[in-house]
């Protein structure tokens, strides 16, 4: 048995309402929001939005409720050009986000830049000579199987 994808992420918000118009302006989709929870549907992994102190509750009453500074996780996008990844900052940052590295290039041989959401989680938005993008919007490696 083995976990093939990541189905939904889920991020813990202060204000689903403002994180909902907040994710509904970056991404473009329209949410689907049902008891309390938000769903928005994007190709291969939707990502969640829950009331912070509900979702650690949910995981269990042990968890410790803090917030603050960089968590050790970021989310990334992985964008088809260097204006692209642009473009992506720029209308974060007029949807309410906040620009943390401006785009540049990277040690990697990329370009890259990062935002943070309302609730303070960090996006990487990246281009790589080392990707292509099938038809749909899936990633892969140049030359990879």
């Amino acid at each position: 048995m083995k976990i093939s994808r990541i189905t939904i992420l889920t991020l813990g918000v202060a204000d689903l309402g403002n994180a909902t118009e907040f994710y509904k302006a970056v991404l473009g989709t329209p949410p689907n929001i049902s008891d309390g929870i938000t769903f928005i549907e994007l190709p291969g992994t939707w990502l969640a939005l829950y009331p912070f102190e509900k979702l650690a509750e949910d995981i269990s009453p042990d968890v410790p409720i803090t917030r603050s500074g960089f968590n050790g996780v970021t989310i990334a996008h992985n964008a088809r050009s260097k204006n692209e990844v642009v473009e992506i900052l720029q209308h974060a940052e007029s949807a309410g986000g906040r620009i943390i590295k401006e785009p540049q290039d990277t040690f990697w041989g990329g370009f890259s830049g990062y935002f943070s959401d309302l609730d303070g989680y960090y996006w990487e938005v990246a281009w790589g000579p080392m990707f292509e993008f099938a038809e749909n919007g899936e990633m892969k490696l140049k030359g990879g199987v």
